[in-house]
Formats: structure tokens, C-alpha cells, sequence
């Protein structure tokens, strides 16, 4: 399996169950509507997990731009397959979120509020202040980052490459999957935490072209915090890890 080809399952799968969970909280008549933010972080926490242990062997299941920016800032991964990669990443994410849509399109069809049904694609602040939701959105995927570098197996931080891209390993799915979950718990209160472009951007794009009745406005106006906080997150995360362990 190639790189791309796994990172477009990883990040599909990541966005089918994500989103998913979104969808099932969120939307009318579903069988776990209004069951609360702790089974939404819960559910990502364990989308994440799913997505890394299934393709980490191919790619090193970045599954997300701000991932495989900040490896390269620190040095451990490729630069030039970093394009690569957020391509497989946003149609993967593309994808995802359209078949969760497609399962929950019932229930998306008799829901009236416009905000529900761009959650179930996109995130959104619960104050909107750009600069607090850029800094948030900055810090967390700052965690997020950081906390991969950490977690990453060992014999991957030996050398600068190895035969696998440099990514979280299998053996890391689980932990990289509560860090996922501590930062929705934690942090995930003003933004809705999308902590990755590809997971927020896409999802919007698809949110703007679906024919979704009575869908309202896909929120255009802030879709870049999503996008360029955790790129400067991910970025910077990859930076203070080289200076520590150089």
C-alpha cells in the first residue's frame, strides 16, 4: 500500500467516524442524540485510534497537514513528501465526511438548525474572537504535535528516515488517541478543537457542495483559523522538539 493511498484510508476513516460521532450527538432522532461533548471527544479519541492502527504500517499515519508539517520542521521527515501527503489527506477527509452525511442523511433531512448541520462537517467557536480562537486552535494542535514526536517507537527518532516514513507506529495509536481525547476534554471547549486542516477544510468544501436542504452558510469567514492555527501549531511544536532533544 502506498503512502498516499494510506493516507487517504487513515484520514477517510478518521472523518467517517469523527464526523460520525457529530452526527449521532447532534442531529434529530438519532439513537445517541444529545448524548453530550464527552461522547463526542470520547468518539474522535477513538476515530484517531482506529485511523493510526489501521495505516501506520504503510505511512506513519500522519492523517492530518499540521502532523506531517511539524515532523518535517523537526526534522524527521521529508519536506518533499509533505504535499503529497495533505493531498492524500484532504480527499481522504473529503470522503469521509461525505459517507458519514450519507449515513445520517435522514436525520441531517429533519433537522432545521443550520449550526448543527455545518457541526457535522465543520467546527466552529463558541466565542467567536479571532484571535483567541487562532490561539486556540494554535495551542492545541501544538499538544497534538508534540505529543507524537514523543510517542513516536523509538527506533524511528534513531535516524533522520527509516523504511516506514516517520510517523506514530502502530504501538502509538492508542496513546496518540488519548491525547486526542484529553485535548477535547481539556481545550476542545472554545473551537470544537479541529487541531487538523485537512479535517475542518474539507469537510467545509463538501458542506458548501452537498445538496443539503436548508444547510445555511458554510462559514467561510472563519475557516482559515482552522487551517492556519494548526499549521503554526504544528510547525512550532516540530521546532521546540528539535531544540530539546538536539
Amino acid at each position: 500500500m502506498s503512502n498516499f493511498i494510506a493516507e487517504f484510508i487513515g484520514t477517510a476513516l478518521l472523518l467517517l467516524l469523527g464526523n460520525g460521532v457529530v452526527c449521532n450527538v447532534v442531529l434529530n432522532q438519532t439513537k445517541g442524540n444529545n448524548a453530550g461533548w464527552i461522547v463526542i471527544t470520547a468518539g474522535w479519541g477513538m476515530a484517531v485510534f482506529v485511523a493510526v492502527f489501521t495505516v501506520a504500517p504503510y505511512s506513519g499515519a500522519h492523517l492530518n497537514p499540521a502532523v506531517s508539517l511539524g515532523l518535517a520542521a523537526a526534522g524527521v521527515f521529508e519536506w518533499g513528501l509533505v504535499p503529497i501527503y495533505i493531498l492524500a489527506q484532504m480527499l481522504g477527509a473529503a470522503t469521509g465526511t461525505t459517507l458519514a452525511w450519507l449515513m445520517y442523511r435522514p436525520h441531517v433531512e429533519v433537522t432545521s438548525d443550520t449550526g448543527a448541520k455545518l457541526a457535522t462537517f465543520a467546527t466552529g467557536p463558541a466565542i467567536r474572537k479571532t484571535a483567541s480562537n487562532f490561539i486556540s486552535e494554535l495551542i492545541g494542535t501544538f499538544v497534538l504535535v508534540f505529543a507524537a514526536l514523543s510517542i513516536a517507537p523509538p527506533e524511528l527518532k534513531a535516524t533522520e528516515f527509516s523504511d516506514v516514513e516517520f510517523g506514530l507506529g502502530a504501538l502509538g495509536a492508542l496513546p496518540v488517541g488519548l491525547v486526542v481525547f484529553a485535548i477535547g476534554m481539556s481545550l476542545g471547549g472554545t473551537t470544537g478543537y479541529a487541531i487538523n486542516p485537512a479535517r475542518d477544510l474539507a469537510p467545509r468544501i463538501m458542506h458548501a457542495i452537498l445538496p443539503i436542504s436548508n444547510k445555511g452558510s458554510s462559514d467561510w469567514g472563519y475557516s482559515w483559523v482552522p487551517v492556519i492555527g494548526p499549521i503554526v501549531g504544528g510547525i512550532l511544536a516540530g521546532v521546540l522538539y528539535t531544540i530539546l532533544v538536539n
